[in-house]
């Protein structure tokens, strides 16, 4: 199955599902405070990435992936 361009896939190794979730993190010895860079996640895999940036200090919030797009787009 060839995933559709327009959709976000999930950010896991080898994982082509939507992505539902947003995992906005930073690495604080690389950004500034208010830096955000994003993973995107499917149901999933939503744990498993939250879990892997959290053990490291790094995840900042996780959110809806529609919520995400709209707050972004205001």
């Amino acid at each position: 199955m060839v995933p559709d361009p327009e959709t976000p896939a999930c950010s896991a190794k080898g994982c082509r599902a939507a992505a539902l979730w947003v995992l906005a993190w930073n690495n604080p010895k690389l950004h500034t405070p208010e830096r955000r860079k994003t993973w995107l996640a499917c149901e999933e895999h939503r744990e498993h990435l939250s879990q892997f940036l959290g053990v490291r200090g790094f995840l900042k919030d996780v959110v809806r992936f529609e919520e995400w797009e709209a707050s972004e787009g205001a």
